[in-house]
């Protein structure tokens, strides 16, 4: 089973950007289809970004379409969730989230779809 590790979380002010990176150990990372997904307080952790194992396909929640963009790098284990024109309401928790490709149908939007999660990183969004 692959482990996660979040990183590039931070505080930014509304119409900032960051960028996120996962980077993945114990698997055969090109294998995995991998998620997005955050939770705020109070909330249910929910779906943002999916990617394909070998990137050729991606999917995003309305919420985040067009403002945030995900990609992979197979050599590097990595993946990337680069979000702009961030608002308020992006905060939360984001989470990074794998599955065998072969192990579920495309695509992977629930949080029990997915088999190994990373711990989390912070992203505040300031108005």
């Amino acid at each position: 089973q692959v482990q996660l590790v979040e990183s590039g979380g931070g505080l930014v002010q509304a119409g900032g950007s960051l960028r996120l990176s996962c980077q993945a150990s114990g698997g055969d990372f090109s294998t995995y289809n991998m998620g997005w997904f955050r939770q705020a307080p109070g909330k249910e952790r929910e779906f943002v970004s999916l990617i394909r194992m070998s990137g050729g396909s991606t999917l995003y929640d309305d919420s985040v379409k067009g403002r945030f963009t995900i990609s992979r790098d197979n050599v590097k284990n990595t993946v990337y969730l680069q979000m702009n024109s961030l608002k308020p309401e992006d905060t939360a928790v984001y989470y990074c989230a794998a599955v065998p490709f072969y192990r579920r149908n495309w695509p992977q939007v629930r949080p029990s779809e997915f088999d190994s999660w990373g711990q989390g990183t912070q992203v505040t969004v300031t108005s």
